[in-house]
């Protein structure tokens, strides 16, 4: 499987990812590392409390990481928890309405990263 395939199957934007990264090289070596950053599992573990710093914290990161990789679905639903939880602004979503955008991004992980598991042993 080459890079361009595994964001095909992924359904990534590989040319925004390189866009950032500038070369093959380096996206290969950063989307090798994105199952590796532990950031998706930050985020599902303070979604659990619920705790607003931290669920900004880690939505905000996971949303610059997946952005600069192209993982655009990953980002979106990143970027929605990052907005609700931001700072100085007032909540919109209910507490459901959030579990059910975490269960999203972390389906969204799921499948991104069995695909690049796969990628890694091709």
């Amino acid at each position: 499987m080459t890079l361009q395939e595994l964001y095909q199957e992924i359904g990534g934007d590989y040319e925004q990812a390189l866009r950032v990264l500038r070369m093959d090289k380096l996206l290969d070596k950063h989307i090798r590392k994105f199952t590796k950053n532990g950031v998706v599992e930050a985020m599902l573990d303070a979604g659990a409390s619920m705790d607003p710093t931290a669920m900004f914290e880690t939505s905000h990161a996971l949303k610059g990481v997946s952005s600069n990789l192209g993982l655009t679905g990953i980002a979106d639903a990143a970027t929605v928890i990052t907005e609700d939880f931001r700072p100085g602004s007032e909540r919109k979503l209910s507490d459901a309405e959030i579990q059910a955008k975490l269960r999203e991004v972390g389906e969204l992980y799921r499948t991104t990263s069995e695909a690049i598991r796969r990628y890694e042993e091709a």
